[in-house]
């Protein structure tokens, strides 16, 4: 898993809208990664949905959300307009985004394998991780508490 004080790993992925994000786009703003096992299910989807309510958090802090899957960019492009999200869903569907940042099941539930695991990142602005907490259970959610105080931190510093 990603230690807090390194430097957030190279990656390429696209988002449900097909625009690329990588280690070099997301500089210059903070960022929270929320990496999520699969879209359609009932955590991710309660997990997210709290986040899409709550957007308006994360933009007084100017902070970007960006919640980051395995699934292919086309069926998280169906999940985001189903559930109204207005943040931006990557698509890892290639699993080297979750596998650098320590997220990735080996082998999820029904023998699937190469899932992200419900994690958190916080990036800042230079690309440091600020925040990491990977969760061993999918059903549970991350710590939004102790996410929104970095987050307050990271913003009164700046």
């Amino acid at each position: 898993m990603l230690k807090v004080g390194s430097r957030v790993p190279a990656f390429t992925v696209y988002d449900s809208e097909k625009q690329i994000i990588t280690n070099e786009t997301i500089l210059g703003k903070s960022t929270l990664f929320l990496f999520f096992p699969a879209a359609f299910t009932s955590t991710c989807t309660k997990e997210l949905c709290a986040v899409r309510d709550d957007l308006a958090r994360y933009n007084a802090l100017h902070v970007s959300v960006i919640g980051v899957s395995t699934d292919a960019l086309f069926s998280l492009a169906r999940y985001k307009e189903e559930q109204g999200l207005n943040f931006r869903l990557a698509s890892d569907f290639n699993k080297e985004m979750s596998e650098a940042f320590g997220a990735l099941y080996e082998t999820f539930v029904y023998g699937m394998k190469g899932v992200s695991r419900r994690a958190a990142f916080i990036v800042d602005p230079q690309g440091i991780v600020q925040y990491a907490e990977v969760l061993e259970s999918a059903g549970d959610l991350p710590d939004f508490n102790a996410i929104q105080a970095r987050l307050e931190e990271l913003s009164a510093i700046a």
